[in-house]
């Protein structure tokens, strides 16, 4: 069919299964969004800054499956994508971002607004593409649609000069894309005589551990998983990425593992014999200090990528493959085993360090409000959370039991401040039916908080609790800790963000007394359109239980107020620790 070079973008772009686009116009993509508007099969979210799109994509692609994708212009529309298509990158998610560039004449001569964005990008992607032929649009498209699902998925890059989206060509696309997110409808297997060792250390093993990270949420694994966990009894951790892949509730799910994971979590690994990593890295934040993880455990590794086998931990065996693959091939090879002494010791460890209890005071802190907030979660048919980066990312993370699988949304690897507003435009479009809970800091919020006027534009009706401190909170409690209370450049003012909302044409409520947190939840849970909710909570809490700079998880610090009646036994950096 004959078609211009940006027609045949889109015409790729429906074949693909892509039917959300989140983007921000300019110059040299503007025959795009010309070729756009015959696609009304497209629809486009405009994001008031490139990097929001971006971030709103990876959103959109966890909570979909499918690859999300962004477009910007060139120059600095380009240079805007980076920090989103890096936290993609770390965080393992499929994203397609498509810039404009300058006119093919024009390129190399310091053109208006031009840049070498292929260059810019590569390390923030798995590959990027410069299209300096019509011809090869489809099969570009075609190879960077596969590149972005296959193996450890991640974000790829297309640059496409403006004569090159103008130009005419003879266009016929052929799609690999299957709806259950694999690249041509396989799976890549596990070495099958690995399974069988695995199964074999899996059997013997009295103090085995599951730790389930994000990749057990790629692979769609959460029921594999749980089959697993349930016939060999055997505890299951998660990693940050990891949380909602398996039942909070469930007997046999006992929360976040690593810097600011359950202390009866971190104990266990120092405790277990076999600790199984399924489909997470080992990164530096869930085994602390390097050559210290898992003591006295064997390690078996379910990873898709090669490369992060013996990368952070050494694995006694590795399979190397699809996580829900794996875990049902290994299924079969297992024999069930009560393990009542490992269960029974987990359980004590859970009552002697009640890591979720914090005292009861008279100000409103964020625990309170998360607390209050999962009463509502807990009992959504539906509910989706998304957070920034800092303490109450680590708190939601803690505190908020979501009862449905892959429904959590938060920027891991990269730790982009800013990243909760554009994400939940993105979590709200992926599931219109669905409450959808945005956990911000007041930092991070007031980086990106021009999205409001995208989610009012969408008549998106996302639920925004803005945990007000004003503070860097996480800055502010390792400037305490560790730098001797040196309090610098970490109290921030902020806007009436009742007011700000309003202008936005967003109602909202600012709840200053404990009292008032829950009828404030409720009143935002129940109203139709968006909400906001500025809890102006206690400002100098600090989330415990920590992993100190340079410690074990052997050495976790729990809260110094719940453990007070417990006799000290060291101290790190100036932190007492407790067994």
């Amino acid at each position: 069919m004959r078609m211009i070079g940006a027609s045949a973008v889109c015409d790729a772009l429906l074949k693909e299964g892509v039917d959300v686009i989140f983007g921000h116009p300019g110059g040299a993509i503007l025959p795009f969004y010309d070729a756009l508007w015959h696609y009304p099969g497209i629809r486009h979210v405009l994001m008031r800054h490139e990097q929001a799109a971006a971030h709103a994509a990876e959103a959109y692609s966890r909570l979909t499956g499918g690859v999300g994708v962004c477009v910007a212009t060139s120059g600095p529309g380009a240079t805007n994508l980076m920090t989103g298509l890096a936290a993609a990158k770390m965080d393992s998610t499929p994203l397609l971002a498509i810039t404009g560039q300058v006119a093919r004449p024009f390129i190399g001569t310091e053109a208006f607004q031009e840049c070498d964005t292929c260059a810019m990008a590569a390390p923030a992607v798995k590959k990027s593409y410069l299209v300096m032929d019509p011809d090869d649009i489809g099969p570009i498209l075609q190879e960077a649609f596969r590149v972005a699902r296959q193996g450890r998925p991640g974000p790829v890059l297309i640059d496409i000069p403006k004569d090159v989206q103008a130009e005419a060509l003879d266009f016929e696309y052929s799609s690999e894309y299957v709806p259950d997110g694999s690249v041509g409808g396989t799976r890549p297997a596990p070495d099958p005589e690995s399974v069988r060792e695995a199964a074999r250390l899996i059997n013997e093993a009295e103090r085995p551990l599951l730790i389930a990270g994000h990749g057990v949420h790629v692979s769609g694994a959460w029921d594999a998983l749980r089959c697993v966990a349930e016939k060999i009894n055997a505890p299951t951790l998660n990693t940050l990425h990891g949380t909602s892949a398996f039942p909070r509730h469930h007997r046999l799910g006992y929360g976040m593992i690593g810097m600011h994971g359950m202390y009866w979590s971190n104990a266990a690994t120092t405790e277990s014999d076999l600790i199984v990593g399924v489909g997470m890295r080992f990164d530096d934040r869930v085994i602390g200090r390097p050559g210290t993880f898992g003591p006295n455990a064997r390690i078996i590794h379910i990873d898709i990528e090669p490369s992060q086998i013996n990368k952070n931990v050494k694995a006694d065996v590795a399979l190397v493959g699809d996580v829900k693959t794996a875990l049902e091939a290994l299924l079969p090879l297992l024999r069930r085993n009560a393990r009542t002494p490992w269960l029974e010791r987990m359980r004590d460890l859970e009552l002697e360090h009640p890591s979720l209890d914090v005292p009861d005071s008279d100000v409103m802190t964020p625990q309170y409000v998360l607390r209050e907030l999962n009463k509502l979660v807990e009992h959504d048919a539906d509910p989706v959370v998304v957070t920034g980066v800092g303490q109450h990312q680590m708190w939601a993370a803690q505190f908020l039991f979501l009862p449905n699988a892959n429904s959590f949304v938060s920027s891991g690897g990269l730790g982009v401040m800013g990243f909760e507003v554009p994400a939940l435009i993105g979590a709200q479009v992926a599931r219109p039916d669905s409450t959808v809970w945005g956990i911000c800091g007041d930092g991070g919020f007031q980086m990106t908080l021009q999205e409001l006027a995208t989610i009012s534009q969408e008549h998106l009706p996302v639920k925004i609790c803005i945990m007000n401190n004003g503070y860097l909170g996480m800055v502010r409690q390792w400037q305490e800790l560790f730098y001797d209370h040196h309090y610098k450049s970490v109290s921030m003012s902020g806007p009436d963000y009742v007011q700000l909302a309003a202008a936005y044409g967003i109602p909202g409520k600012r709840v200053d007394e404990k009292d008032d947190v829950g009828f404030a939840l409720a009143t935002a849970a129940h109203h139709r359109g968006p909400y906001l909710l500025d809890f102006r909570v206690s400002p100098e809490e600090n989330v415990y239980p920590m992993v100190p700079p340079g410690a074990s998880l052997a050495q976790t610090v729990e809260d110094p107020r719940v453990v007070h009646y417990r006799e000290p036994v060291h101290v790190i950096e100036g932190i007492v620790s407790y067994p």
